[in-house]
């Protein structure tokens, strides 16, 4: 039997090769999961963007050095198991590879998921080795699926930036004498990455919610709704340069960077989230007012963890996870539209699209690779 990846020149990630494989034969405990939908959205793209830094290549070796496997968030079944503790059937959601299926070698088993026991991931972090058994999953549900695979990895990204923010009370950006609110800038506003923590932050008092994208998505941002304000790149100029301020950046654009670090005397914070302007992406050396700083989201959650208690934890996640499900899928003016891509040559196609910019931001792409 064989099975199909999609693979990246790590050096282009415009270059990509459909590859056909056999199946690995399973050794004991082992179990092979045949994947069946998953997400394609900007998120894979800063996946592959920073794959080398913050080592996303190194979930799914491909055996080739100048060759990766992007990562992507979906569901599969359990075809195969020699694990007694996995039955064959079982439908788990999580991290993926690329492709048609994935080996794994379940451990730590709960009735709520287990981890991934192969040796090369033992050195990378954990919360992209928690496999979710769906028959036990309370955010599960067969009927929300696309919108799980699509919004649920990024939300929680969006959820923990957010909290991050309060947590360090927006670094003083809104703590100006003057009473103006604080102004958080995010870039590529339409993404949907963005407009969740946009959705978040414009729940809390005291801050003004301002999106920065291209011409074609002003209107598509202003149409949200989470969003005081949507602007185009080039429309920076029309904000007054001395609002107290914080960036989120989901662009990693080097240019806009230092644009808005150069303009904004009162740039409290600036946190650097995401490469989705792949053919922009450059450093933050020497550019005046704070450091851009890194968000990672892991760090965060394993913060709250120690602060809240798992238990506590899942449940805010749930209550926003639920009210942004509610807005998405509203039926006057739905923030998403799901396309289905079935097969290995509409894999291609599609993360070629995404990779490229091209498309509504309202569509939201799934992919069942196996569907030829």
């Amino acid at each position: 039997m064989t099975h199909t990846l999609l693979m990246v020149d790590k050096a282009d990630l415009s270059h990509a090769e459909l590859r056909t494989l056999v199946d690995a034969r399973l050794t004991d405990g082992q179990i092979r999961v045949a994947v069946d939908r998953f997400a394609l959205t900007a998120n894979n793209i800063t996946y592959a963007a920073v794959g080398d830094a913050m080592h996303y290549w190194d979930f799914f070796p491909t055996g080739e050095a100048a060759w990766g496997i992007v990562p992507v968030w979906g569901f599969g079944d359990v075809v195969q198991s020699l694990h007694p503790g996995i039955a064959v059937g079982e439908r788990i959601y999580g991290y993926f590879p690329m492709g048609a299926q994935l080996v794994l070698q379940p451990q730590k088993l709960s009735p709520a998921g287990f981890s991934d026991a192969a040796a090369h991931r033992a050195a990378l972090h954990g919360v992209y080795n928690q496999y979710l058994r769906c028959a036990a999953d309370p955010i599960y549900s067969r009927e929300t699926e696309d919108l799980q695979a699509l919004l649920r990895p990024l939300f929680t990204t969006s959820w923990l930036i957010d909290d991050f923010l309060a947590d360090n009370r927006f670094f003083g950006a809104c703590d100006d004498k003057t009473n103006r609110p604080g102004v958080m800038l995010l870039s590529s506003a339409s993404s949907k990455t963005a407009y969740g923590t946009a959705f978040m932050l414009a729940q809390r008092e005291g801050l003004s919610v301002v999106g920065l994208t291209s011409p074609d998505n002003v209107a598509y941002c202003n149409s949200l709704g989470c969003y005081q304000r949507a602007l185009a790149y080039q429309d920076l100029g029309s904000l007054a340069a001395d609002i107290p301020c914080v960036y989120i950046d989901f662009a990693g654009n080097a240019e806009l960077r230092s644009a808005i670090h150069h303009r904004f005397a009162n740039l409290a914070y600036s946190c650097s989230i995401g490469g989705t302007h792949v053919d922009k992406l450059g450093g933050a050396r020497g550019l005046p007012g704070p450091k851009a700083s890194l968000f990672f989201a892991p760090a965060q959650i394993m913060k709250r963890h120690a602060d809240w208690g798992a238990d506590d934890l899942s449940r805010r996640l749930l209550l926003s996870w639920k009210s942004l499900l509610e807005r998405v899928c509203e039926p006057k003016s739905p923030w998403l539209e799901v396309q289905q891509h079935r097969g290995a040559a509409a894999l291609k196609a599609t993360y070629l699209g995404v990779l490229a910019g091209r498309g509504d931001p309202r569509i939201g792409h799934m992919v069942h690779p196996r569907a030829d």
